[in-house]
């Protein structure tokens, strides 16, 4: 499963949706504006929200929390020691880990789960600008949750970047 995201995304109060490879909507990235803290809503055709994305107002490191019917799914953080190349760690809720790596700035990264690749996240297969895939290899991964993963990550390190 192959969907393309525009870097827009990341603005906040503004709407972008996630379309598959054929084109087709299947996201919506809702971002709120007039927030004290980053916030983002995920959601489906009808408009429902699949998931919730915001950053943890009080933490030592910034933090983006996922959460899905008001329960955390993930918590997302740089790892401390990364020096040659981003790394996030995705801690799941059922105390699983998911790793980050890659070139985050550059939209070039990957999601594994024990070492196990779950997901790719690049530009190198889009010819359209500001666009980046979010390529799921697993079946039976959670497209959502993937999608959301890159989105903090991406967040998190433009901001690590600003400061």
């Amino acid at each position: 499963m192959r969907f393309l995201v525009r870097d827009r995304i990341l603005g906040i109060g503004d709407d972008y949706w996630i379309e598959d490879d054929r084109g087709n909507k299947v996201f919506l990235v809702d971002g709120k504006a007039m927030r004290l803290r980053d916030t983002f809503e995920l959601k489906d055709l009808r408009g429902r929200v699949l998931i919730d994305i915001r950053k943890k107002m009080f933490a030592l490191r910034d933090t983006m929390v996922i959460e899905r019917d008001g329960e955390t799914l993930a918590t997302i953080r740089r790892k401390r020691l990364s020096l040659l190349r981003n790394h996030y760690r995705v801690a799941l809720a059922d105390g699983s880990e998911l790793d980050v790596s890659g070139r985050i700035l550059d939209r070039e990264f990957a999601v594994e789960y024990d070492g196990e690749l779950l997901a790719v996240v690049s530009r190198r297969w889009l010819h359209i600008r500001e666009t980046y895939g979010v390529d799921v290899v697993r079946e039976d991964a959670d497209p959502a949750l993937l999608i959301a993963v890159a989105v903090c990550v991406i967040h998190l390190a433009e901001k690590e970047r600003e400061d």
